[in-house]
């Protein structure tokens, strides 16, 4: 399993489409922290986006599973980055391939 921190990007005109989809988004995160899936996520406090850091057998395993995001769906993300990521320290670095 790798680990993987995504990146989302959030603009004015999808505000709407966010806060209609938060509630399901977050269900679907909840569920994925259940799995092992998600290790940690979160927006950035100055609304432009959100951290969230997955674990996924690949990077087309990491977008599939991202499509499947209701904020995806809805329209609530206008842009998105990956980034395979290897943790040597912390709290994550025991999970690291």
């Amino acid at each position: 399993m790798s680990i993987f921190a995504v990146e989302y990007v959030y603009d004015a005109e999808s505000a709407e489409a966010r806060a209609e989809q938060r509630p399901a988004h977050r269900e679907w995160l909840a569920a994925l922290v259940e799995e092992g899936r998600v290790l940690a996520s979160g927006p950035f406090t100055d609304g432009a986006g959100a951290l969230l850091i997955f674990t996924a057998e690949d990077e087309d395993d990491l977008n599939s599973l991202l499509k499947q995001d209701p904020l995806a769906l809805g329209g609530g993300i206008t842009g998105l980055k990956t980034t395979q990521w290897e943790p040597v320290t912390g709290a994550f670095a025991h999970l690291a391939s």
